[in-house]
């Protein structure tokens, strides 16, 4: 069983590479004081804003909040995985990957894989150019409305009428029919031998996110079956994972604000070939939570985009109920549905790329499932309100709890005309009366030196060091003081951290998410001010903690202090253990 990748070599990693190499790479930086700056890639911008701390090993965006560490760049910009980043980072550092527990996971060598399918689109592309039979390859794309420069922007190609076009050219020995048969490139002989899988088809390579051929997609040129062809599954193909198109998008992620996710490559490229440069589509298959977090990456709007008949109606429910439980708060999907006997291949030839750029034709996800509920209710009686609720609630309880799942709930009881509960969690008259014994402005001063003193803690980790006497405090009330304090424990056990190597330590952790919408907020303080504001907010904490302990403890379970702990007792006398000054 394959182990997860030791957090010690995260740090030892981060350490090594150098974060301005990195985003430089993608990024024109410039020198100011002991960081870089650059325009940011994650939004169009005119003045640089992104910033990039080689002492930090951390980027950050103060215009749209973006930040994160060099692995997390090359997933956020470049598409990656957190293991393929990795991977990426250790190669170009020397490093073999250390994993839990010492466990020593076997790694696959694609490299020959990769560069027999780089060599077929390289023969597939120039069959397209000189093979004798090419005309009615080149007056196919003609007729579909294609040049010959978007041909060369994806690669098109051309596999000949022929059984051994692919395996006379690339397998000229058994170890490289092999890898051809690997590939999904040839099909063995029940008899021995191998023959060519395309034949008489335009060729459609197919990309994994950082532009390497990984697949490939036939379409027959004239009738018959089956129409399209794809690679079969390989070391490097799996087809849940993939998406057309998706690596151009990410090449252009700067000017790119949604994607457009439509059901044919033929669709990608035709849409390309009108200007719509941010289209990919699966590949025979439902998009998938991968599929969608894959691009959440990259941009946080989405529209799917259908046929207007009912099989499409169909589809696009079934994809509503794919995005539910990624829609977190920030991100967006929206539907276009195309006019009849259309697809996004002929609308775009005969309306140009107007219909796909103009949002009034989009249907946002809350809008298709209302619309969709309100067609099996009848919201004029008690039992259709009814009915309603009991439809939505599974569907409302799918998304990431937040503001947008908050705004659903809100929308089910105004429909239904009554209050509705969708957190499947029980009132307690204790709970209530807890409620009513905090005071009402706690959440109101809390928050905001909460929120600061993370923010600068994440930007200076070293700031642990004015927080050594900094007590345990209750934390069962805010959330956010309970990631702060959890911080400051990680840190000091790990003093050594920087923002960047943090980051990975929160990764995958319930601590993560509260990181990162702090984050989004723009951090304006001068650096030399960080260590005062952050003992500041320590301090307001602190003296915040001492008015409220005392009624907190006693109202928790209706304790008295006579009943409580002698250790709390003690804290109850002194109202909270003074920081040392």
């Amino acid at each position: 069983m394959a182990g997860r990748i030791a957090k010690p070599f995260i740090e030892k990693l981060l350490a090594r590479v150098d974060i301005v190499d990195v985003i430089g790479q993608a990024v024109t930086l410039k020198k100011a004081g002991r960081d870089f700056q650059g325009l940011c890639p994650f939004h169009n911008e005119k003045t640089p804003s992104f910033t990039v701390s080689p002492e930090k090993q951390f980027y950050h965006c103060f215009g749209c909040g973006v930040h994160g560490s060099s692995i997390g760049f090359l997933m956020n910009h470049g598409g990656l995985s957190f293991g393929d980043a990795v991977q990426e980072l250790a190669s170009r550092s020397g490093l073999e990957i250390e994993y839990e527990g010492g466990i020593e996971v076997p790694r696959q060598d694609f490299a020959p894989l990769y560069a027999m399918l780089t060599d077929a689109q390289r023969l597939y592309a120039r069959q397209l150019r000189e093979h004798p039979a090419r005309a009615r390859a080149v007056d196919y794309l003609k007729h579909r409305g294609l040049t010959g420069e978007i041909a060369k922007r994806f690669g098109i190609g051309y596999a000949p009428n022929g059984w051994d076009t692919v395996l006379t050219a690339l397998g000229t020995s058994p170890e490289r029919q092999a890898l051809l048969q690997q590939a999904g490139l040839v099909i063995e002989r029940e008899g021995g031998g191998y023959y060519d899988r395309f034949r008489d088809r335009i060729i459609f390579p197919i990309n994994d996110r950082r532009g390497r051929c990984i697949a490939f997609g036939g379409r027959i040129i004239d009738a018959g079956e089956p129409k399209y062809l794809n690679s079969p599954e390989s070391g490097v193909f799996h087809k849940r994972r993939e998406l057309y198109g998706l690596d151009l998008v990410i090449k252009h992620a700067a000017k790119a604000t949604r994607i457009i996710i439509v059901e044919g490559y033929m669709d990608v490229v035709a849409l390309a070939q009108h200007g719509i440069m941010n289209a990919v589509a699966t590949l025979g298959t439902a998009t998938t939570q991968e599929h969608l977090e894959q691009l959440f990456r990259v941009v946080s709007d989405l529209v799917f985009c259908f046929d207007g008949d009912a099989a499409g109606k169909r589809a696009s429910w079934r994809a509503l109920e794919t995005a539910l439980p990624v829609m977190q708060d920030g991100r967006r999907v929206s539907f276009l549905f195309l006019p009849d006997q259309h697809d996004p291949d002929s609308l775009v030839r005969t309306a140009g790329p107007a219909p796909f750029q103009d949002p009034s034709r989009y249907v946002d996800l809350s809008e298709l499932l209302f619309e969709r509920l309100a067609t099996q209710t009848d919201l004029h009686s008690l039992e259709g309100r009814a009915r309603l609720v009991a439809l939505a609630k599974p569907l409302v309880q799918q998304v990431p709890a937040g503001t947008f799942r908050q705004l659903l709930a809100a929308r089910v009881a105004e429909l239904a005309q009554a209050r509705v509960d969708l957190e499947h969690q029980p009132t307690r008259t204790g709970q209530v009366a807890r409620r009513r014994a905090l005071p009402q402005n706690r959440g109101r001063n809390v928050r905001p030196n909460v929120d600061k003193a993370i923010a600068l803690l994440v930007h200076d980790p070293s700031l642990v060091r004015a927080a050594e006497d900094f007590p345990a405090l209750d934390v069962t009330a805010d959330p956010k003081l309970a990631v702060l304090v959890a911080l400051l424990e990680l840190l000091r056990v790990n003093p050594a951290l920087t923002s960047g190597a943090l980051l990975e330590q929160l990764r995958d952790t319930p601590l993560m998410a509260t990181v990162e919408e702090i984050l989004t907020v723009p951090l304006t303080l001068p650096r030399e001010l960080w260590a005062a504001e952050f003992t500041g907010a320590l301090d307001k904490l602190l003296e915040l903690a001492r008015r409220n302990y005392f009624g907190k403890l006693v109202t928790n379970e209706g304790a008295k202090p006579s009943e409580l702990p002698s250790a709390v007792r003690d804290r109850l006398q002194r109202g909270l253990p003074p920081r040392d000054k």
